[in-house]
């Protein structure tokens, strides 16, 4: 069953154009992961504050073996410099497919 997982960015005002800068810029190396489907970085427009980078996995377990094997340590930085993340995880649900 295909799996969302979304990283909510809270930052501090005026933190936008490096947010989006900083995402345009990344590795990609997740897109080459197993399982993996699709990203998206998600801008603030109404009733939220925070961006929202969003993977589709074609499982919760292949989110969880790429997490798992990923460098750690960057959300260190981030939150330094007035950041803070939370992940979140959904699980798409089948409504009559």
């Amino acid at each position: 069953m295909t799996f969302v997982n979304i990283t909510a960015l809270t930052f501090p005002e005026g933190a936008e154009a490096e947010i989006e800068k900083r995402f345009a810029a990344r590795r990609k190396g997740v897109d080459a992961a197993a399982g993996f489907r699709g990203f998206e970085l998600l801008r603030p427009r109404i009733g939220e504050h925070r961006y929202f980078v969003v993977t589709r996995w074609d499982s919760q377990e292949h989110y969880e073996q790429w997490s798992a094997a990923r460098p750690q340590g960057n959300h260190a930085e981030d939150e330094r410099r007035g950041m803070s993340v939370e992940v979140l995880g959904f699980e798409v649900v089948p409504l009559g497919e």
